[in-house]
């Protein structure tokens, strides 16, 4: 079994949850339908870890790429949304940890509270951690700790193998998401462009804005 790197792994565990009372501190919630996200939450006896995708409306159209890690959403924002092209190399820049809870949360950020804009649950479904150090695997926070993680997405709009690499280090860190040559992938077909309802309300962007209006 692959020795976890300790101290980068421990120092990730305890920043993290201070990522969740950052995310608190910045939200108003009277204002905001957002959850609360006071505390890690428990993992699940049984089942693969979620992954969500939430489309952004925000001063910057993006899409927040979020994977379940020790009991938080582990969270990117990719100013381009994910490619299935392997050729693609998408910037994704390190965000606060979410809740849990966030993986549901479809609506309206009040214009004014941070991150303010429309958001879509954009897709969503279950991972696998496919990551491998030295020829042994390796846990997906370990992974993250390290600054590369590759992992198989089953959702509703994407799936295969995908890996995040990180390129550079400071409070917003920049990774690569690239997509890994399988069964998958395309170099024709632009999922941000083709599909672009709601994975769980069947809604457009505009639709979700009007009915939060």
């Amino acid at each position: 079994m692959f020795a976890p790197a300790r101290p980068g792994y421990d120092l990730w565990l305890e920043v993290s949850g201070m990522a969740l009372r950052e995310y608190d501190r910045k939200r108003d919630f009277t204002r905001t339908g957002e959850p609360r996200g006071r505390s890690r939450s428990r993992r699940r006896a049984e089942g693969e870890p979620i992954f969500v995708i939430q489309h952004h409306a925000a001063s910057s159209d993006h899409y927040d790429f979020r994977l379940e890690i020790e009991g938080v959403l582990v969270s990117w924002a990719v100013p381009k949304g994910p490619s299935i092209d392997p050729a693609d190399k998408r910037l994704a820049v390190r965000t606060e940890d979410h809740p849990m809870e966030y993986a549901d949360f479809e609506g309206v950020i009040p214009t004014g509270e941070y991150g303010g804009g429309t958001v879509m649950v954009w897709d969503t479904g279950t991972y696998r951690n496919t990551t491998v150090h030295k020829g042994q695997p390796r846990g997906a926070g370990e992974a993250l700790a390290a600054g590369h993680l590759t992992f198989e997405l089953d959702g509703t709009k994407l799936r295969g193998e995908f890996a995040l690499t990180r390129t550079g280090a400071g409070t917003r860190q920049q990774w690569l998401l690239v997509k890994r040559k399988d069964d998958a992938a395309s170099t024709r077909r632009i999922p941000v462009r083709s599909a672009t309802k709601s994975a769980i309300s069947g809604r457009t962007m505009h639709q979700i804005g009007q009915q939060a209006s």
